[in-house]
């Protein structure tokens, strides 16, 4: 864990060493407000008929949209994120249509320079996490019949953080935040709860799991080559009431591509470790072709 986290680090720093981002921006009419954001839709279909090589039948959609507002004046800066994105497949085999991707996410950092001329800022940053719609695990009847049993929903779970610190900033598309004292909540259904075990970390017939930790995050948006856009969002935590070597880590690496002015490729990648939810990575990547539009 603390290999994989050293390395995600290093590449930041390879990269901001290396590039530059000239992203474009919409600005306001009294030019404090700074707006922009993508909306994409995402389509693939695929059809088998008496094709040897073997194929499944298949149809999926993903719709996302991945905004930014940003708020700048004096030594006041504000910057607001929101990622949502959902999508779904049926196959002609299954008798359900399953999500490939399903997330609600939205991102806060204030801050304010030590000094006017300082990219160091006392800062406040505020986290929140969650899913659209039901999620299932999937199995078999005795009969061999396909079925399901509702496992998550919306707000279940639901990660929300926030604290103080202390943050470096060179623009809107670069910046690293530090929070040492850093509140973390875990909200769930309790009705998802088992006998004697643990629901994402909260104990059986509770809806709410407290933490206290430490916080560090970095920004990071470049255009790489004409039309070839990297966004980079990576958070550590550390939680320092239970188990602080267990650094929680959340990577996220979104690619655009463009076409033309409607059309791209779209990459969207994440790995996610916490131990609380899951022992080991979690990791979810789409990639496809479909509109885009900027705004």
């Amino acid at each position: 864990m603390k290999k994989i986290t050293a390395v995600l680090l290093s590449v930041f720093g390879m990269i901001t060493a290396n590039a530059q981002d000239s992203t474009a921006v919409v600005n306001d009419t009294v030019k404090h407000w700074k707006t922009k954001g993508n909306a994409s839709l995402l389509f693939n279909q695929s059809t088998f008929d008496n094709w040897l090589a073997g194929g499944e039948n298949n149809i999926s959609g993903t719709i996302g949209v991945n905004y930014d507002f940003n708020y700048k004046k004096d030594d006041i800066s504000w910057d607001n994120k929101v990622i949502a994105s959902y999508g779904v497949v049926k196959t002609r085999t299954s008798s359900f249509a399953k999500k490939t991707d399903d997330r609600l996410e939205l991102n806060s950092l204030l801050g304010k320079k030590f000094a006017p001329d300082s990219r160091w800022y006392y800062s406040g940053f505020l986290n929140f996490r969650t899913q659209f719609s039901k999620g299932y695990e999937y199995g078999k009847d005795l009969d061999g019949v396909e079925i399901r049993t509702e496992y998550t929903n919306f707000l279940s779970p639901a990660y929300l953080s926030f604290g103080p610190g202390v943050m470096w900033k060179r623009d809107d598309n670069l910046k690293f935040n530090f929070a040492p004292a850093t509140s973390k909540f875990t909200f769930v259904d309790k009705n998802f709860t088992l006998p004697d075990a643990e629901y994402f970390g909260v104990d059986e017939g509770k809806s709410m799991r407290y933490e206290l930790g430490f916080n560090a995050s970095a920004y990071y948006k470049l255009d790489i080559m004409a039309n070839v856009t990297f966004e980079n969002i990576l958070n550590l935590y550390s939680n320092y009431l239970e188990d602080p070597q267990n650094v929680d880590l959340d990577y996220q690496l979104n690619i655009v591509m463009k076409i033309n002015k409607y059309l791209s490729t779209n990459l969207s990648f994440q790995t996610i470790y916490d131990d609380n939810a899951y022992q080991g990575f979690q990791i979810r990547q789409v990639f496809g072709v479909g509109a885009n539009y900027g705004f």
